[in-house]
């Protein structure tokens, strides 16, 4: 199973995030060796560490491709930056973020870190990630979405609602 994150706090050429995301997808697609398989509903989270920011967009893919897990990462950095993505610092508003969560269960510890290094910290990656992959497990952990969602703070999932 493969799985990314989208997120996105401003708009790109297209419009706003919701629309960003659905073209994103299309552009992954186009190429022909990428297919989308299921995507979330989107969720709202707050800006951080920034809480002035704008409110996020989030949410996941599943997707199958003939890719190995660098290909797919450059090509989700490549699509990125055509939608105005520019990585100056850190945690910075961005039109769109694509984050490969998990590969076929990879445990990589070079680039692409997988699986995510932050994602079972995350309540805007895990809420999304269990409608595309309910049955889904942590690679390292064994967890499942619900259990990791069980072990984040009250703070940590302030905020991260449907939209």
């Amino acid at each position: 199973m493969i799985l990314i994150a989208l997120g996105a706090n401003l708009p790109s050429f297209v419009g706003a995030p919701e629309a960003t995301f659905d073209a994103a997808l299309k552009t992954l697609a186009e190429a022909g060796d990428i297919g989308l398989l299921a995507r979330s509903r989107l969720y709202r989270s707050p800006a951080w560490p920034d809480a002035s920011q704008p409110e996020y967009r989030n949410a996941v893919a599943r997707i199958e491709t003939c890719l190995d897990c660098v290909a797919l990462l450059a090509r989700l950095h490549d699509i990125e930056e055509r939608f105005g993505r520019v990585r100056d610092k850190p945690n910075q508003p961005r039109p769109l973020d694509l984050d490969l969560l998990d590969y076929d269960s990879l445990i990589r510890n070079e680039s692409p870190l997988l699986p995510h290094p932050r994602m079972s910290e995350r309540a805007f990656v895990l809420l999304p990630l269990r409608e595309v992959a309910p049955g889904w497990r942590h690679p390292v952990s064994n967890a499942s979405p619900d259990e990791l969602m069980g072990a984040l703070s009250s703070q940590l999932k302030a905020g991260v609602s449907p939209v």
